[in-house]
Order: structure tokens, then C-alpha cells, then sequence
């Protein structure tokens, strides 16, 4: 592939060629591939739910950690379908008349169907119609209960059954999605003025006895008192399994003893509140054994290629026909969401949307098919929709509201890149990172930090700095100096590091009193050897820096510096690689701090000779040559 290439002494500074950006998915496969859908780029997980769903042990409940839209939840419809359908251990439950504790009733477990045949045949004994022989002879286990039941004209109640859980009809395991719970429907409740046994009304923790039940763990975390009655439910399922005296709970008067069938939990929730679960809850991990993670990604292989594609078909049964270059696209705009040209994003369902505004697209504009061109205008008009908040900021620029600079040099400005939230939408805009330098024993003061709006990763990447000058150049003298740096009209909270790279560059620009270039913005961490390293939300940085430019007209020269290892992230809009291949913009790969000055400065980096000074007329012999005049200065003044 081609590429410009700009050299200086020993360092190398790659411009990218328009050719190095292009992704285009391939069309092979496609047309084979129908619209049976299935989980796809999650097979560690898919494992561990498996041997979640196949376990049936206490403990071994199951939470499910991913963003929405990888489908976790089909995952587990899907798995659990792939389950014997062997019913025959599914059992009924009832709640009898415990004529020793009243208020504490009997749960009775029967083989599934059995529980209604012992609840007529009860009746028919205590109205003398069969003999207590042929009740017990069909019921051998429930001889104790039988035994136990007060004359028949004493408490015609108490040879009533209350079936909770009825089985009969069941051809596979239960599984019951709790979409809105609450501590009655989950647990239950006790209805007025009834007798104890016949009061009790089960919830679906009790009605995914014997099968699963799926909830949402943020949804049950955030009521205390309903996470902790869900470990207490769990903890007297283990004991009652166990064979264990227990008691349940339902209310202050009436305590039912606990359903002994393992009821399988599955929480469905982020990683990090599962991070936090574990830090924070000692009893978290005894019960939530199994923590399969969806991941957000998958790797660009064909398989999960074609399996994206039949998502896509199965999603697009009921739209306008779709020709592969949509799918083409559609694969591109993946990659694009996993931010790695290398690699698809597994929220599948974002893609769907995509498909499904794409169609709307062709239907407006009266196509037969959905096409390549579609789907690129679905895009176009989602950026148009969610753009406002940038339009003002380019406008602010091209006002003169917002002081930036997009030609010439500056000393102690440049012009880095960040990204803006709102909702499911983000974009990247230009931001003034300026610094000052005066002789002091301070060192770098973070201004952010100062006025409560820097981050703790930011935080840290500031002090970075001071290591690397430290490294780079006060190695024969101590590092003293006052230097300020600030983010220039920002008023809310800035966090993160990949800023590092431009405060840096403003620092030493500050420092040697260089000029630089403020039509190329910076990304990129550093460390504090001086290497780059690669950010996150790189297409939008880019696409931003590009927007501020167009609105105040591209000169031929702006462009972007990004670390080398972001170079297989980029997937660009179509207007930028066009602009890029008519030489209107230009994105710079680097991997070191020189390599950036290099370019903004347009000086040479220099090496160290034997006697251990850089080269005359190098910014590093520069900047090194005033760090010494600082500490001097700094000294005479203590």
C-alpha cells in the first residue's frame, strides 16, 4: 500500500494513505446463509452456561454479566432448550394443615400430577367415602400428614390442600423472566382470612421451582431488602434440600415451610456491578457460582462473519429485500462499533436497528432492495439527527466564542481531541490544552485537579509527565520549575489519559518556548518513556477535528496525530477517506513523544552525543537547555 512517508534523522513519521483505510467486507458466503440465528462470538460463555444450567447443586445459580444487545437472553432460552426435555423430576407442591404448628403449614411434594388426585381422594376421606387404607396405600409418603389431620367435622379445612405448584400440564422445565419485581411476586403473599395453609400465594421464585428464573441483577440489587429476602430464599431452598429443620417466611404469622425443589437463578447484569457484588458481599459468590461474560466484541472471523449476516437476514424477513453490499455495509458499521477493523461487535441488536432504519430509507426513496446506499444513508441521517450539540461548537469556533486555532503556530497551545456523550450517540470535537512554565519548585500543577474537575485517571496521567521529564532530560540536574496546565474554556469534569500525549506537547512546547502547528490535533497516551499508546473512540476524534476544519474551510494541511497502535481502528466516514485521497487531510501514525514534536514543530528531535548533550538547534537541546535555565532561576529565588 502506498503511504507518505516524512524523515527526520532517526525518526520516521507515516502519513497514512487513503488506501490503508479502506474495509470492505467480502461477499463470500452470504448467499448460502438463511436466517437460522444463533448465538454467535460468545462460546467461553455459552461453556460456562451450560455447566451453569446443568448443575443442580445449591450455589450453582448463574450471573450473566454484558452490555444489553449481545443477546444474553436469547442465549439462555436457547440453552435451556437444548436441555432433556425429560420431565419426569419436575414434582407438584401444596401447602396442608399442620394440626402441631398451625401457622407454620406442611409442604407436600407429589410426582407431577399427583398433587390434584391426592386432593380429591383427601376430600373423599374426610367425607367417609373412602376408607383411610386406600388414601394411604396411594399415598404411602404422606402417611405422617394423614395421621395427623383432626376429625373431619372439626376443621373441614384442614383436609383441603393448597396446590401451589401444579405440574401436570409441563412438557419441559419451567423458566419464568421476572420483568418488574417486587417482593410479592417474587415470594408471595398471604391473603385475609383464610386458614394458614390455604392463605399462602406463591411468587416466581416459587413458580420456577424446579426450573429457572431470570432476573435483572441491577433491578434487584437496588432494593436491599429484596436482595437480601433473594439470598434468604436461596439459603432455606439449600437447607430445606438438605433436609434441614427451617422455617420460611411469608409474614409475621404465618411461616410455610420452604418448597424443597432447587429453584436456578439468573441474574442478568454489567460486569461491573458483578466486580462490586464481589468486593462488597461476602455471601455473593456462595450462592452465584457460575459468571459466564458476554463480551462486547467478537473476533472478524468468517464464521461469526456469516453468522452476523444470518442475524441480519433473520431480523430483515419482513422488510424490503436486502442485497449483500447492505450486509457489506452493515459488517463495516460492526466493525466500526467495536472500534478494531479486526473485529465485529457482538451487540447485535444495534445492527438490527441499523437494518431496520435502512429499510425505512429505501421505502422513503422507493427501492426495491436495500443497498449499499441505504444503509450509508441511514448512518448519514443518524449523525444529522444527533449533531446539534457539535453544530454549536463549530459554530462557537467559526464565532470566535470558542478561542481555537486551526492554522498557524502556537507556543504552549495545542489543539487536542475529545469525546462527547448523549445517550447511544457520541462525537468527538477539538479542545484547547494550553501551558505556562516559570522557574518554582511546584512542579506540574494539574489546573483541572485544582478547580475539583480532573478524574483520577487523569490525575495520574498528568503526573506521567513529570516522570517523563525527569527521564528525557533532569538527569543531571534537579527538575524545578512552576508549570501550569489547564483545558482551555472546559468547565465539566475530565477524566481518562488520552490527553496525556497533548499535554505533553503543550508542556514542552512551554518549556523551549517552540512554536507548534495548531492545524494538527493530538490523541494518544503516553508513558513515561516517551511511547504512545492507543485511546479509545478514535473514529470520532477524528471525524470531529475533521468537522471543526470543514466548517472554517480545510486548508490542504490540517490533520490528525494518532498512536501507530490506533491504526487498526480507524473506519472512517467515506468524506473524510475522499478528503484524505485528494490530500485535504492527513492522519499521522506515531509511536513516540519526538515523532510528534517533530511534526507539530517542524524541528529535528536530535540524539545525544558522547558527551551526553543533544544536537544544536534539536528541540530536545532546546527544551533540556531551558530546564536547566529553570532550575537556576528556581534556585537563585529559594
Amino acid at each position: 500500500m502506498l503511504c507518505n512517508d516524512i524523515i527526520h534523522a532517526k525518526t520516521m513519521l507515516k502519513e497514512l494513505d487513503a488506501k490503508e483505510l479502506i474495509l470492505e467486507y467480502p461477499d463470500d458466503g452470504f448467499d448460502s446463509v438463511d436466517g437460522t440465528c444463533s448465538i454467535i462470538g460468545q462460546e467461553k460463555a455459552l461453556g460456562l452456561i451450560r455447566l451453569g444450567l446443568s448443575v443442580d447443586r445449591p450455589g450453582y445459580n448463574i450471573f450473566l454479566s454484558g452490555d444489553d444487545g449481545t443477546g444474553r437472553l436469547s442465549a439462555i432460552k436457547e440453552e435451556i432448550a437444548r436441555i432433556d426435555k425429560d420431565t419426569s423430576h419436575l414434582m407438584d407442591a401444596a401447602y396442608g394443615y399442620s394440626q402441631k404448628h398451625p401457622n407454620r403449614p406442611s409442604c407436600l411434594l407429589f410426582e407431577k400430577g399427583k398433587a390434584r388426585k391426592f386432593q380429591q381422594m383427601l376430600k373423599e376421606y374426610g367425607e367417609k367415602k373412602i376408607e383411610k387404607s386406600i388414601l394411604v396405600s396411594s399415598f404411602p409418603d404422606k402417611r405422617h400428614f394423614i395421621d395427623n389431620l383432626p376429625p373431619f367435622d372439626e376443621d373441614p379445612d384442614a383436609y383441603l390442600i393448597n396446590i401451589v405448584l401444579d405440574r401436570s400440564g409441563y412438557n419441559r422445565r419451567p423458566l419464568i423472566i421476572e420483568t418488574h419485581p417486587s417482593h410479592s411476586s417474587l415470594f408471595g403473599f398471604i391473603e385475609k382470612d383464610l386458614p394458614a395453609h390455604l392463605a399462602i400465594r406463591v411468587g416466581s421464585y416459587q413458580e420456577a421451582a424446579g426450573g429457572f428464573l431470570v432476573l435483572n441483577a441491577k433491578e434487584i440489587v437496588e432494593n436491599k431488602e429484596l436482595f437480601t429476602s433473594l439470598k434468604r430464599y436461596l439459603e432455606m431452598t439449600h437447607r430445606a434440600l438438605s433436609s434441614t429443620a427451617v422455617q420460611g417466611e411469608m409474614s409475621d404469622s404465618i411461616r410455610p415451610t420452604p418448597i424443597a425443589i432447587l429453584t436456578k437463578v439468573i441474574l442478568l447484569g454489567s460486569e461491573e456491578l458483578y466486580e462490586k457484588l464481589t468486593d462488597e458481599d461476602e455471601q455473593f459468590l456462595k450462592f452465584f457460582k457460575i459468571s459466564p461474560e458476554f463480551d462486547f466484541t467478537m473476533k472478524a472471523t468468517k464464521e461469526n462473519i456469516l453468522g452476523t449476516v444470518s442475524y441480519l437476514k433473520k431480523t430483515g424477513e419482513k422488510l424490503t429485500r436486502q442485497e449483500n453490499s447492505a450486509y457489506q455495509e452493515i459488517l463495516r458499521h460492526s466493525s466500526s462499533l467495536a472500534d478494531d477493523r479486526t473485529r465485529l461487535s457482538a451487540q447485535l441488536s444495534l445492527l438490527g436497528d441499523l437494518l431496520e432504519e435502512s429499510d425505512v430509507d429505501a421505502r422513503e426513496n422507493g427501492d426495491r432492495a436495500i443497498t449499499k446506499k441505504n444503509v450509508v444513508s441511514a448512518l448519514s441521517k443518524r449523525n444529522w439527527y444527533n449533531s446539534l450539540a457539535e453544530e454549536h461548537i463549530n459554530q462557537e469556533i467559526e464565532d470566535g466564542d470558542i478561542v481555537m486555532s486551526l492554522t498557524g503556530k502556537k507556543i504552549g497551545v495545542v489543539n487536542g481531541l475529545a469525546v462527547m456523550d448523549r445517550g447511544l450517540s457520541s462525537f468527538g470535537t477539538p479542545t484547547v490544552i494550553s501551558a505556562t512554565v516559570a522557574p518554582g519548585t511546584e512542579g506540574i500543577v494539574n489546573i483541572e485537579h485544582e478547580a475539583g474537575l480532573s478524574g483520577e485517571i487523569h490525575d495520574k496521567g498528568v503526573l506521567i509527565l513529570e516522570g517523563y521529564l525527569r527521564r528525557r532530560y533532569a538527569r543531571t540536574f534537579p527538575l524545578s520549575l512552576y508549570a501550569g496546565i489547564c483545558f482551555e474554556q472546559s468547565y465539566g469534569e475530565v477524566d481518562g489519559d488520552s490527553a496525556s500525549s497533548a499535554e505533553l506537547y503543550a508542556l514542552l512546547s512551554a518549556i523551549g518556548e517552540i512554536p507548534i502547528r495548531q492545524d494538527i490535533a493530538v490523541t494518544g497516551s503516553v508513558n513515561q518513556m516517551g511511547e504512545l499508546q492507543p485511546v479509545g473512540g478514535i473514529n470520532e476524534k477524528i471525524q470531529g477535528f475533521f468537522n471543526a476544519c470543514a466548517t472554517l474551510g480545510l486548508t490542504g494541511k490540517q490533520g490528525v496525530i494518532i498512536p501507530q497502535q490506533n491504526t487498526s481502528s480507524l473506519i472512517l466516514p467515506y468524506n473524510i477517506e475522499k478528503a484524505i485521497e485528494n490530500g485535504k487531510f492527513h492522519i499521522y501514525s506515531i509511536s513516540s513523544i519526538d515523532e510528534g514534536m517533530e511534526l507539530l514543530s517542524e524541528m529535528e528531535a536530535g540524539e545525544r552525543g558522547r558527551k551526553g548533550l543533544f544536537s544544536q538547534g534539536s528541540f530536545n537541546r532546546t527544551i533540556e537547555d531551558e530546564l536547566k535555565r529553570l532550575c537556576h532561576n528556581s534556585q537563585r529565588q529559594s
